[in-house]
């Protein structure tokens, strides 16, 4: 198998920028991840971004995650089903449209201002490489942006997160395997501490932690905007049994009123057989489904969303009961 897609984007500036965007072509198709190096966010600020979430977390959120941990192993232990249980400690920050930095009650002045510094940064590379991703589609510049926009402009916020050492990996996953719902998700990651896997050709892969890259990966939104040309992938996080993982999320998605579809450029219209796939519908819609099936296949709420109305809304319910027994068969 072909080793991991990085991509240095220095070499997007000179003789080599052909064969670096056939690099970001080839990982958006075959990939779904790619890791980025040089993406213009300072070393120095991601440092700072690292050392004062790690504090964060052990001052303001490792005492309360200890008690839910040794709960969800105590009911493991005893027989109960964990399968259901994520072992990670999360907070969130919403940027676009109105942030939330201010409002969060436990976050120290130094700490608000590093997570404000860094998501512009962020935001700056989501949507210059949401440009390149034009370019390599075909779009015009701004297309990716635009299509995201609906009346107030993307949706972009943070998930942090840690994943502390769990004594017990076989009870309790770090995270169970799932597409992201939204546009194009860029992650700052622990470069010493792995766990995050993504499902290629039926294996389990490992995305390599490296020092101030960053972890971009293909949500489901841009799989439907390229009309499946690039594809959301499954990933997961694995608990370890060393090692706190720091993870930083940052999800570039989607207005809630935007209205998502297929670019008609990338529509084959003269082929019956690939025209019209992928649905259209408004993303607040497809993400009030996602939050009910997050761990499901991707593909049963793709044709929910080419329903609407009763019809839609019985599609929905069944595929949602067909999930369940599913899941009581295998329990079975």
């Amino acid at each position: 198998m072909a080793s991991f897609p990085v991509i240095n984007m220095k070499k997007l500036e000179g003789e080599e920028r052909g064969a670096a965007m056939d690099l970001l072509q080839d990982a958006c198709q075959n990939w779904g991840f790619f890791e980025v190096l040089n993406h213009g966010i300072s070393h120095e600020l991601m440092d700072e971004v690292e050392k004062l979430t790690k504090e964060h977390y052990q001052k303001r959120r490792e005492m309360s995650f200890k008690e839910f941990a040794n709960k969800a192993i105590e009911e493991g232990s005893n027989g109960k089903d964990t399968s259901n249980i994520d072992w990670e400690s999360t907070f969130f920050l919403r940027h676009l449209p109105v942030s939330n930095i201010s409002d969060l009650p436990d976050l120290d002045d130094q700490y608000r201002e590093i997570m404000r510094k860094f998501s512009k940064e962020i935001e700056k590379l989501a949507e210059h490489l949401l440009d390149l991703l034009c370019e390599n589609l075909g779009l015009e510049k701004g297309y990716l942006k635009g299509a995201f926009s609906g009346s107030k402009g993307p949706t972009f916020g943070t998930k942090v997160s840690n994943y502390p050492p769990c004594p017990r990996p076989d009870l309790i996953k770090g995270l169970r395997a799932h597409t992201d719902a939204g546009g194009i998700i860029l992650l700052f990651q622990d470069d010493q501490v792995s766990g995050l896997q993504l499902l290629k050709d039926d294996q389990w892969i490992d995305v390599p932690p490296m020092r101030h890259a960053i972890v971009i990966n293909i949500g489901d939104q841009l799989e439907v905007i390229t009309n499946g040309k690039y594809k959301s992938v499954v990933h997961r996080v694995v608990a370890q049994t060393d090692g706190n993982r720091m993870s930083i999320a940052s999800f570039y998605n989607p207005g809630a009123d935007a209205v998502i579809f297929p670019a008609p450029a990338l529509v084959q219209k003269e082929s019956e057989e690939t025209n019209g796939v992928y649905p259209k519908f408004v993303f607040e819609d497809y993400m009030n489904l996602y939050v009910r099936q997050k761990f499901e296949a991707k593909e049963p709420r793709f044709e929910a969303m080419k329903v609407t109305g009763v019809e839609g809304c019985c599609y929905i319910i069944v595929a949602y009961l067909r999930s369940v027994v599913v899941k009581l068969s295998k329990k079975g």
